[in-house]
């Protein structure tokens, strides 16, 4: 693996759910991000901490910049 090799960045946008609008910089096209919310715990043990989890998903059919992610609602 070459360490020395630029990392292309390129902009991305996500379509509905709860980021909806959200734009972002992205490296290697992943097909799948994922985005957390904090939840309110009403008495957390020591350490813990709750999220809420949404996952994008890109479409394939994009292949310029902006790249998008349609929400999962389905998902996890």
């Amino acid at each position: 693996m070459d360490l020395h090799v630029a990392t292309k960045w390129e902009t991305a946008v996500l379509a509905g759910g709860p980021a909806d609008g959200l734009r972002m910089q992205v490296a290697g096209r992943p097909s799948v991000l994922q985005v957390t919310y904090p939840c309110r715990v009403e008495s957390p043990a020591d350490g813990v901490r709750v999220e809420a989890l949404y996952v994008y998903r890109r479409q394939l059919g994009v292949n310029s910049e902006p790249l998008a992610y349609g929400y999962d609602s389905a998902s996890p």
